[in-house]
């Protein structure tokens, strides 16, 4: 199987990125069994390359590769681990626009998203450069009269990461760098719908100087890789971005081993708006919320409420915006790419077609779109009623449902009704309003009068059944840490 995949108008310059075979041990390899998975463009359907498809005995092997680099990664000087994150980082940015490309290739995203990944997906890189140089042994207050006390931070040993399609190159740099900042190796499994943009990455780590089994890039079908590693005692951590029934399923199957887990699950955002919103800003904010990635995000708006007194006006004023979105093929840079496959599709059709079952309006949309099977319509839903599957599951589309509300305190407990708890969004000029909300809707992160607040900096994650530990800041970090106590007698 050669390394090659179909770039037809992509123009990406170094095509040395471009890798079919997995990375195992500092080694290209194609697996055992020699089996492939193909890889689809959901823009046009078309085949773009095949990936290696490894068995559950590679899945081991890289294992093995991590737990023999373990040693010697952890025990290098953590200026030495910043400096090879450090140059993974630059090599990130100087081969920005073949990362996209490549992205945009398997994923379908507009290229402006791409590119903005990649950027995004860098930052953790600089940023986990930086904090392996600060571990934290931290002193503390003796309770013996003849004791030195400290805490340490030491790596847990390897950590297996799993990615989804929807973010290919954030999700893994945001797992990937703090694991290895805090002195951990790592096997990593990407989606089998978005491969290449990880062997990307694997290339370019190979590249920064990475030790042969520090990093390990595992294709293949999950139930074969991730399965085993949820097995082997070797595995200390297990970093999940995916769905909640997924992410349950790996937190049974990690059970006998009492694995270190750290999980980014579904979200089902609420967005309130409220009265004395800024109705221009909330409308362009509320677009942001909803079409990013095509609707195609944990962090997307799926419950939109919105007071009573502008409702209507919210309403025409978003429904307009959404007619002008253009849609089509993500190297054409629309607002709007294909979903990414025919389950994601028909997903929006039984919403759309439940919901106006039950008595919602349609304001735009509610259809395929004629360029493809994976294209949908970007639509508008007003009037939703409360039943409705739209306002209970995760759509995970360009499909948007807008509902009024009457008061404060019934918008909050609508809103905080779901078993969901990853993001939230508020609209209001009130500052004691925002100060209340804040308190009391049950979401790990809420955001005030904007879209956008996730960066390296800052703890990304979800309350209830959105996940388990944080990602992101020097949490993310600790989280691929145990802390060791040391209770000393220098006599």
């Amino acid at each position: 199987m050669p390394d090659t995949i179909a770039t037809t108008g992509l123009r990406i310059a170094d095509r040395k990125l471009v890798r079919s075979f997995a990375y195992v041990g500092g080694k290209w390899c194609a697996g055992t069994s020699g089996d492939t998975i193909a890889v689809t463009d959901p823009a046009t359907g078309g085949t773009i390359g095949e990936v290696a498809r490894l068995s559950v005995g590679d899945a081991t092997r890289a294992v093995d590769a991590a737990e023999a680099a373990f040693p010697g990664w952890s025990g290098l000087l953590p200026q030495e681990r910043s400096a090879c994150l450090r140059r993974w980082f630059d090599l990130m940015l100087a081969h920005k626009e073949d990362l996209a490309r490549i992205m945009v290739a398997e994923q379908g995203k507009p290229l402006s998203e791409a590119r903005g990944e990649i950027d995004y997906g860098a930052a953790f890189v600089e940023f986990y450069a930086e904090e392996a140089k600060r571990p934290n042994i931290e002193g503390v207050t003796s309770h013996l009269a003849d004791a030195e006390v400290e805490l340490w931070r030491e790596p847990v040993g390897v950590a297996a990461l799993i990615t989804p399609w929807n973010f290919p190159s954030a999700m893994l740099t945001r797992k990937a760098a703090a694991a290895l900042a805090a002195g951990c190796t790592v096997v990593c499994h990407p989606s089998a719908e978005t491969p290449f943009s990880a062997l990307a990455l694997a290339e370019l780590a190979e590249r920064a100087g990475l030790p042969a089994g520090v990093f390990n890039v595992v294709t293949g079908h999950a139930p074969d890789i991730v399965e085993p590693w949820t097995r082997d005692t070797r595995v200390r951590a297990l970093s999940f971005t995916g769905s909640t029934e997924v992410g349950k399923l790996l937190y049974r199957q990690s059970a006998d081993t009492v694995k270190r887990l750290v999980m980014e699950l579904g979200g089902h955002a609420p967005v309130l708006v409220f009265a004395d919103a800024d109705l221009d800003k909330a409308v362009a904010e509320v677009m942001k919320a909803k079409w990013a990635t095509t609707g195609q995000d944990c962090l997307g708006a799926n419950r939109i409420y919105v007071e009573r007194p502008i409702y209507e006006a919210f309403c025409a004023r978003f429904t307009e915006a959404t007619k002008a979105l253009s849609i089509g093929p993500g190297i054409e840079n629309c607002d709007l790419g294909p979903l990414m496959n025919e389950k994601a599709v028909a997903k929006q059709e039984e919403h759309v077609a439940d919901a106006l079952a039950k008595g919602a309006k349609l304001a735009c949309g509610g259809k395929r779109h004629a360029l493809g099977p994976l294209f949908y319509v970007a639509t508008v839903l007003t009037d939703v009623p409360e039943d409705a599957k739209i306002l209970s599951e995760e759509t995970f589309g360009p499909v948007a449902a807008i509902l009024p509300f009457e008061t404060e305190e019934a918008v909050i407990a609508r809103a905080n009704a779901t078993e969901y708890g990853l993001v939230a969004y508020i609209h209001t000029q009130d500052p004691r309003r925002i100060y209340r909300l804040s308190r009391a809707l049950q979401f790990g992160m809420v955001a005030v009068n904007r879209t956008k607040v996730t960066g390296a900096p800052i703890p990304f994650g979800g309350m209830k059944q959105s996940g388990l530990g944080r990602e992101g800041a020097r949490l993310g970090m600790e989280e691929f840490t145990e802390i060791k106590y040391v209770c000393r007698d220098w006599a």
